[in-house]
């Protein structure tokens, strides 16, 4: 990031970030909109959206109704700067195979809008404000759990799992599941089994939504080399696995209801939600059943469905509360 002078605009101070002779070196000097949207592109603003949207009502279902506005809006905040640090460090790290997939060659590294070294120089400084916030606004517990999460999407997940397991997702996908224990932890300040079973409702979710992303992209990370699933596996075992993963999904969601004690909203809403999950998990296998390959299987149908199943599930879990 640039410092400006006292005779710079922040036009003339935006950064190029891009080696000579690269499509932004030859552009010129960029505007300070253009710069901070390319900071911001790095954070990945719509995968933290769906972290958020487990965040907010664990929060709710943990302070049995409205969750207080100041602690709530920290865990939000700081949260999201966490989420930030790891994608952007997740950027930084991925920044070779970037340019090789059409789903992420526009990332600002892969266009050279934004330098490596100041990649890396925003992922941390957004994960020490994210923990050193954490810790100040709630309680240690919290921030240590932020920590460890962007620690190990960046280090488990995003430099060992990634390319070397086609379970990468499996496991990797942990690190997804923290926001729900963090933000009981901050209001809390301690964990119980209610987050855990939902902890392993986003852990079961993660494998099919991403896995039926990969069947659509299959030739991107086959060109990057990364194993995941649907590159290494048949067609017929990667939709297997993800009923398999989709049965625990529900099977889980529906052990919220004696383990929190809610009300009978939130089951009647799992039961609804997971029979369309299941009945979309189980019309893609239909489609390869009746002979359908690679796009005409239309996989991206489950996966636009699994992430308005999450939202709609988390949503009954903070309206449950509201309604004891």
């Amino acid at each position: 990031m640039t410092v400006l002078t006292n005779r710079q605009t922040p036009a003339e101070a935006a950064p190029t970030d891009g080696p000579p002779g690269s499509p932004a070196a030859a552009a010129g000097p960029r505007s300070l909109a253009a710069v901070v949207k390319a900071y911001v592109a790095l954070t990945k603003p719509r995968v933290i959206e769906l972290l958020l949207i487990t965040t907010l009502p664990v929060m709710f279902l943990a302070a049995g109704g409205l969750p207080p506005l100041w602690k709530a809006l920290s865990v939000m905040v700081f949260g999201t700067l966490s989420a930030g640090s790891a994608n952007a460090l997740n950027c930084y790290i991925d920044r070779d195979i970037d340019v090789k997939m059409r789903r992420t060659r526009k990332r600002p590294l892969a266009r050279h809008q934004v330098s490596p070294r100041a990649a890396l120089v925003f992922g941390i400084v957004l994960g020490v404000l994210s923990v050193a916030g954490m810790w100040i606004t709630t309680n240690l517990l919290a921030a240590a759990l932020n920590l460890s999460a962007i620690l190990f999407y960046v280090f488990v997940y995003s430099l060992i799992l990634k390319r070397r397991t086609s379970q990468n997702i499996v496991w990797g996908g942990l690190a997804g599941c923290m926001p729900v224990v963090i933000g009981w932890a901050g209001i809390t300040g301690g964990l119980e089994w209610t987050p855990l079973v939902l902890f392993g409702v986003v852990f079961f979710w993660t494998p099919p939504h991403t896995w039926t992303l990969a069947m659509r992209y299959k030739e991107d990370y086959a060109a990057a080399s990364i194993p995941m699933l649907p590159v290494v596996a048949t067609e017929r075992r990667v939709v297997l696995e993800s009923i398999a993963y989709t049965w625990a999904t529900v099977a889980c969601s529906l052990l919220l209801w004696p383990v929190a004690g809610t009300t009978l909203l939130y089951p009647l809403v799992a039961v609804v939600l997971g029979a369309f999950c299941l009945v979309e998990i189980y019309r893609l296998l239909g489609r390869l059943n009746a002979g359908k390959s690679g796009v005409d299987l239309r996989p991206m149908r489950f996966f636009h469905w699994s992430n308005a199943y999450l939202a709609l599930l988390f949503l009954a879990v903070a309206i449950d509360p509201l309604l004891a």
